[in-house]
């Protein structure tokens, strides 16, 4: 097993990962600002995902999300994509808050 191995197996199974977080200090990008226009949602995110990409701790980040029904972009994922894969928030919002209104 190389260094590289080991460490990310400390990593991903250490209980505060969120101390190993990439995205620690710009919370801007993965929660929106109030009456935030979808094309900027879009940008936004898209750069909150390329930070994900790069994060040692994304797998247990999505998993915090989904378990705890949080609002904003947690480890790859929008509310939207968490939704879609079935998971909720207490509020929704976006298409879905749309779509309950029918």
């Amino acid at each position: 097993m190389s260094a590289a191995e080991v460490l990310e197996f400390r990593i991903v199974t250490d209980g505060d990962w969120r101390g190993h977080a990439v995205c620690k200090g710009k919370t801007h990008l993965f929660f929106p600002p109030k009456a935030e226009r979808p094309q900027a949602r879009a940008r936004r995110e898209a750069q909150a995902n390329l930070l994900c990409t790069t994060c040692p701790v994304r797998t247990p980040c999505q998993s915090f999300a989904r378990e705890n029904h949080e609002y904003g972009f947690w480890g790859g994922e929008s509310e939207e994509e968490r939704h879609l894969a079935g998971f909720t928030v207490a509020a929704p919002i976006g298409i879905r808050a749309r779509l309950a209104g029918r």
